[in-house]
Order: C-alpha cells, then sequence, then structure tokens
C-alpha cells in the first residue's frame, strides 16, 4: 500500500509540474503581451532636426484627453498625402529618410506618433490605435480629399482598418501579416493565444471590407513577417490588390530597394497621382 501511495503521489508531482509551468507561461504571456507588441522608442526629433523642411508639428487631441503628436506636409498642386502608419519599434523620427523621399516626390505627408510612443500621451491597444487612425484620416479629410493610407508592420493594420472604413484613393501595405495572432501563434503553438491575445490586428478580415486598389510590397527574406503572410493576403483581396515580392528583401530594407517608386508607379497606374508629361 505504501509503494502504491508513493507512486501515485510521484505521478502527481509528474502531471503537477508542467501543468503548472504551462499556466505560468500562458499567465506571462497574457500580462506582458503589449510588451511584444509595441516596442516605442524613447526620442522623437523635431523635423527641422531631421532635415524636413516644409514639415509642421501638429496635434490631434482625442475625446478621453490623451494628446497625439504628427508631423503634416501639404502635397503639391494635384498630388495626393500619404496617411502614414509606421511600424511597432522606434519613433517617427526614425522614418525620416523615407518621409524624405515622399516630399521630394511632390506628395503630401501626414503620420502621428501611435499612443505611448514618443511625442503622445497614453497608452496603446489595437482598439486605441483604431480609433486614433479614423481620427487622423478625418483630420486629413478636412484639408484634402486626395488620400493614400500607407501602413508598415504593425502600422499595415492600423491602415487596412482605416481603409476599411474610410475611403482612399489607395492603399499601400509594406511587409504586412494577415493577423497579428497569426504571427504570435506560430511563434507561441503550444499556447491557446486566440484566447490569450488583447490585440489581434486582423487585417485578414478587414482587407475584405477594402474597396480601394491595393499595393502589397515584401520581401523575400523578410526575417519579422514570412513574406507568406503577404501573399495570403493578396490572394484575400482578390483582384484589387497588386502584390510586389523583392528578392533578398528583409523587413526593414524595402525603401533602400526601391518601395518608394515602385508605390509611385502604382499609384500613377491607378490615378491616384498624375502621370508625368511627355
Amino acid at each position: 500500500m505504501r509503494a502504491s501511495s508513493k507512486r501515485a503521489r510521484l505521478g502527481t508531482l509528474l502531471i503537477a509540474v508542467p501543468v503548472a509551468g504551462y499556466v505560468a507561461a500562458a499567465g506571462y504571456l497574457y500580462t506582458f503581451q503589449r510588451g511584444y507588441v509595441f516596442a516605442p522608442g524613447t526620442l522623437l526629433e523635431t523635423p527641422a532636426e531631421k532635415g524636413l523642411e516644409g514639415v509642421e508639428i501638429v496635434t490631434l487631441e482625442r475625446g478621453d484627453g490623451v494628446t497625439l503628436t504628427g508631423w503634416y506636409a501639404p502635397a503639391a498642386e494635384g498630388q495626393p498625402t500619404l496617411l502614414y502608419f509606421h511600424g511597432n519599434a522606434g519613433s517617427m523620427s526614425g522614418r525620416a529618410d523615407r518621409f524624405r523621399q515622399v516630399l521630394d516626390s511632390g506628395v503630401g505627408l501626414l503620420a502621428f506618433s501611435y499612443r505611448g510612443y514618443p511625442g503622445s500621451g497614453g497608452a496603446p491597444s489595437e482598439a486605441a490605435l483604431f480609433e486614433d487612425a479614423l481620427a487622423a484620416f478625418d483630420w486629413l479629410a478636412a484639408r484634402t480629399d486626395r488620400i493614400v493610407i500607407h501602413g508598415e508592420s504593425l502600422g499595415t493594420a492600423v491602415a487596412t482598418y482605416a481603409a476599411s472604413r474610410r475611403p482612399a484613393l489607395a492603399l499601400v501595405l509594406e511587409a504586412p501579416f494577415t493577423a497579428a495572432l497569426d504571427i504570435a501563434g506560430a511563434t507561441y503553438p503550444w499556447l491557446p493565444v486566440s484566447l490569450l491575445m488583447r490585440d489581434p490586428f486582423l487585417s485578414r478580415e478587414h482587407i475584405r471590407a477594402v474597396e480601394e486598389p491595393i499595393l502589397i510590397v515584401h520581401g523575400t527574406a523578410d526575417e519579422v513577417i514570412p513574406v507568406a503572410h503577404g501573399r495570403a493576403l493578396a490572394e484575400i483581396a482578390g483582384p484589387r490588390a497588386e502584390l510586389e515580392i523583392v528578392p533578398d528583401a528583409r523587413h526593414s530594407d524595402l525603401w533602400k530597394r526601391g518601395l518608394w517608386p515602385r508605390v509611385l508607379q502604382f499609384l500613377e497606374e491607378s490615378g491616384a497621382v498624375p502621370r508625368p508629361a511627355g
């Protein structure tokens, strides 16, 4: 009887230890998940400090008392304005080289720092970023009706949501994912991420409601979001989407590999920007 009792206790212990570890891992992911999704930088330089002439600092006051900081430059005559939603890491000033390409082409720019990111108050969440995106679109729509929505990485989810609910000229997705939930599921296949994840960012669902032309640009060597995500989104979007696969491009070097000239070509072909004379 004693040997049997010891074996029973040992069996219970062998079951309890991994179960406790599993529960602890799930609890940790649930509690700290936003620290993985959102990685704000600590510094937001001014447009002048980054050499962006003609870009002014603007603010967007939200109904809950949060103030967002943005950069704005109007477009040249006849050109659209790019509503830019940045990725999950760093700040707007880290995208200055990209913004310079946009402005040099005559296209206008509006970019806001997410909640909890340098220059903006509050704390980031999917719901808050989505509502802020619509407010940013409406702010810009009061100044121009020629808006192109551009999303980078995490910002592709924000951009896709905005485009599904506001009438833009076009939507550009740079290294997008089908859903943050899908990325988490592939990273933690042994956890019930669909039950744990607070901010699923389901672009694969929202893109079905986007009516404007879509350009998806993705690199084959993307080490953060596999190129299969871009391919899947293009398939879901159907004929209104164009897919540009850039050989050997990684997650953050698409702009160095001709992304913006490709975007301008796409916008010319879709009629969002005027074709060059001659």
